[in-house]
């Protein structure tokens, strides 16, 4: 895959379809890597003319700091003392490597690195608040925006169930790849789709093993977990977005609650939601069609007020 030099980082991206169409940028979530979006939902959205790009989020993947690379050795504060302190009105940003702000500044800059003055950005989860921010920090590269299966950030909203939390966080047996591949398969089972949509067991598991072969990054995790947990709050500033606006949640999301969706919906002004039934926090091959149904018309819709 080829890379680029962008806000300091040597990115792994992927394009699919043609340089000339407007791009859209695909944001990964906490612990994805650029392989977990469905070739058929890149290739469906670049038959309908965009320009998709994909790729390594900070400290996950192959991207990698250049500017300064002993920030891959750095081991960030425990999460508990994190989350503590952020409970309590504490600056925990200042304690933390980095914080989404800087990522959402990563993939602006690679917006602008890959030549274009703006892209339709879509994240999921972790992703999805990091489009927000970028549509926050950086408007000028934001044509259209839409936050999947995330939240606004406002602290008062309902918390993620304690099973799922502890799906997410949990660590496998023991370092062996089938050991990885079954805790995949009990994770999501844990904040996954309903069985009528979620993948195969087998695929969860393939998929699983095939990321940690590509890149085992345990401390670069342990850093993307700190700068979500560490993250200004940035709910009330939603009312200032003026980017056509489309939401995406499932209605079983066990991990980010479909309220926070709605959060989102409700403060960015003339924003659009859709509620997906049976959809949990994942993207199985079965959910694309569905996305595409809103994603497609929404984005021709933009196009006749957002110039390419």
């Amino acid at each position: 895959m080829p890379r680029i030099r962008a806000n300091g980082l040597e990115i792994e991206y992927e394009e699919t379809g043609s340089p000339d169409d407007p791009m859209i940028l695909l944001v990964s979530g906490y612990m994805g890597q650029m392989t977990e979006w469905p070739d058929s939902f890149k290739q469906a959205l670049a038959d309908a003319g965009r320009r998709v790009v994909v790729f390594d989020n900070r400290d996950i993947g192959l991207t990698t700091a250049v500017d300064d690379p002993s920030l891959e050795d750095i081991v960030p504060p425990d999460a508990e003392a994190l989350m503590q302190g952020a409970a309590e009105g504490a600056p925990v940003h200042e304690q933390v490597p980095y914080v989404l702000d800087e990522m959402a500044a990563d993939a602006a800059a690679l917006i602008e690195a890959l030549g274009a003055e703006k892209a339709d950005v879509l994240g999921l989860s972790m992703g999805g608040m990091i489009v927000q921010l970028m549509a926050l920090n950086h408007p000028e590269r934001v044509r259209t925006l839409m936050p999947v299966m995330t939240t606004s950030g406002d602290p008062d909203l309902p918390p993620t169930e304690p099973e799922a939390l502890e799906a997410l966080t949990a660590e496998p047996e023991s370092e062996t790849l089938e050991a990885i591949g079954e805790l995949a398969v009990s994770t999501y089972h844990a904040i996954g789709s309903h069985p009528d949509l979620r993948n195969p067991d087998d695929e969860l598991r393939s998929s699983a093993i095939a990321d940690v072969q590509r890149a085992n990054r345990p401390l670069g995790l342990a850093r993307q977990f700190a700068a979500l947990l560490a993250q200004p709050r940035w709910h009330d500033r939603l009312e200032t977005i003026q980017q056509p606006t489309l939401v995406l949640h499932g209605a079983m999301d066990r991990l980010i609650p479909p309220e926070g969706g709605h959060d989102i919906a409700r403060r960015v002004p003339g924003a659009e939601i859709k509620i997906v039934d049976k959809w949990g926090h994942d993207l199985p091959e079965k959910v694309v069609p569905e996305l595409l149904k809103e994603i497609l018309p929404f984005l021709e819709r933009a196009s006749l007020t957002q110039p390419a």
